[in-house]
């Protein structure tokens, strides 16, 4: 029996019916950006858009933003995790517990709550790399997740093993064998945070920086049409890194340890 077969009318009928849950209302916004008043349709909106600098330099930030904090996931994340599955199993509970904090606590408590105990450095605060530190939490479940995926598909410690027995040293071993082997998990951790950053809108704005999102709130308030456009982008640009999860993710190599 096929999978066409398997799934009947009924899962049919769900997924037609969850499909257009998610499609209408992407699809009247997509149309009520180019609305210009009564029966007219247009491009004004978009014109608008472009000649804005103040849209440039909000998504100059917002990328600039999600690189920072993409490398500093890479850079803390990845070897505390590798050492955790390597010399400290016992700690995959904490690890866990972290990771999920951000989805229980509120962001606004978060932000208050970083703003209190994090006062220095001086060339830090009041500078937008501030938010680095609030959206490297934000983005850490969806990172973490990726990533022990990643770790959990590979047989790390037979990895390092056959690694050490060669010769080469603990840098060694993370540098040419563990990180090629998790290259299509920090790709895709990668894209997920790019989503995550562009997304946030509470910690900007609270912090008084104009990122991407603050912009869309910004320009909702005078000119609708506008923020419906600026909306669109962004569910392509989530979308879009779904999409880059996924083709990487099934296009990923053979991992080292598997061959």
């Amino acid at each position: 029996m096929s999978d066409t077969d398997r799934l009947g009318a009924g899962g049919w009928a769900i997924l037609i019916l969850t499909g257009l849950f998610f499609a209408v209302p992407l699809v009247m916004t997509a149309a009520f950006s180019f609305w210009e008043g009564g029966s007219r349709y247009g491009l004004e909106a978009y014109h608008v858009l472009l000649a804005s600098p103040k849209l440039f330099e909000a998504m100059a930030l917002s990328i600039e933003l999600a690189l920072a904090t993409v490398a500093a996931l890479v850079l803390l994340l990845v070897p505390a995790m590798i050492f955790m599955n390597l010399h400290a199993p016992k700690l995959r509970p904490v690890f866990e517990f972290i990771a999920t904090l951000p989805f229980v606590v509120p962001a606004i408590a978060l932000v208050a709550g970083l703003s209190a105990l994090i006062t220095g450095p001086d060339w830090l605060i009041g500078t937008p790399f501030y938010l680095v530190i609030p959206y490297f939490f934000l983005a850490l479940p969806y990172a973490y997740r990726s990533i022990d995926v990643g770790i959990r598909s590979i047989d790390l410690p037979t990895l390092t093993e056959a690694a050490q027995s060669l010769g080469a040293g603990m840098g060694q071993t993370i540098l040419w064998i563990v990180l090629p082997s998790l290259r299509s998990a920090m790709v895709g951790s990668a894209l997920l945070t790019l989503a995550v950053v562009f997304g946030e809108f509470t910690f900007a704005n609270v912090l008084l920086f104009h990122t991407y999102a603050v912009f869309i709130n910004e320009i909702g308030q005078h000119q609708v049409t506008a923020a419906a456009a600026l909306s669109v982008a962004s569910f392509l640009l989530t979308w879009g890194a779904m999409l880059g999860v996924l083709v990487v993710g099934r296009g990923r190599a053979t991992p080292i340890g598997a061959r």
